[in-house]
């Protein structure tokens, strides 16, 4: 596998080894030596995934202090933009994102630690997205951005007026009015 370093500490881009031939592929999606020797040490307990079709936009998500979240996802059917935005108050890059399109094609994998919002918006007719998490589910520590921020200027490549979103991913905040537990 193949892993690289974005331009925000922490964020990791993973292209897994694919092995093809004439009946298909194989790829090893995780394996905790191999990714602990490339940085990522994080102990997964739970896996989700969602199914989505065209313009469904997922975000801007992260969990509350005690209950925060590395995540690691990947796309395993159709294409989607995923984002993450940096919530840690001491970073060099605090507010800045990170989007890497992610896709059944690609194989690609985003590694997400602690302390960013994470989203994602779907670029084909459907998608299935996964995400391993390094902590359970607890909605009492939902938190989240509102992910059309004007100072966040993210393109999800979808047009406003065909964006899905949930009646929750439209009523959270501004980065600017974020009461930041980070």
């Amino acid at each position: 596998m193949k892993v690289y370093d974005t331009p925000i500490a922490g964020l990791k881009v993973i292209e897994p080894q694919v092995f093809a031939d004439a009946r298909g592929y194989f790829i090893e999606t995780y394996n905790e030596q191999r990714y602990r020797e490339a940085g990522i040490d994080a102990q997964f307990v739970q896996d989700n995934q969602s199914c989505s079709c065209y313009g469904v936009v997922r975000g801007l998500h992260f969990q509350r202090p005690p209950f925060t979240q590395a995540k690691l996802v990947c796309c395993t059917l159709g294409r989607v933009l995923d984002i993450a935005v940096d919530l840690r108050k001491d970073s060099p890059t605090y507010g800045q994102w990170y989007g890497v399109e992610l896709s059944a094609e690609n194989h690609k994998q985003f590694f997400i630690p602690k302390g960013f919002a994470h989203g994602f918006s779907v670029l084909s007719q459907e998608a299935v997205f996964s995400y391993k998490c390094d902590e359970l589910y607890h909605p009492e520590a939902d938190g989240g951005i509102l992910l059309s921020d004007p100072a966040l200027a993210i393109d999800w490549q979808i047009p406003q007026d065909q964006r899905i979103l949930s009646d929750k991913d439209k009523r959270h905040p501004l980065l600017s009015e974020l009461d930041n537990p980070f």
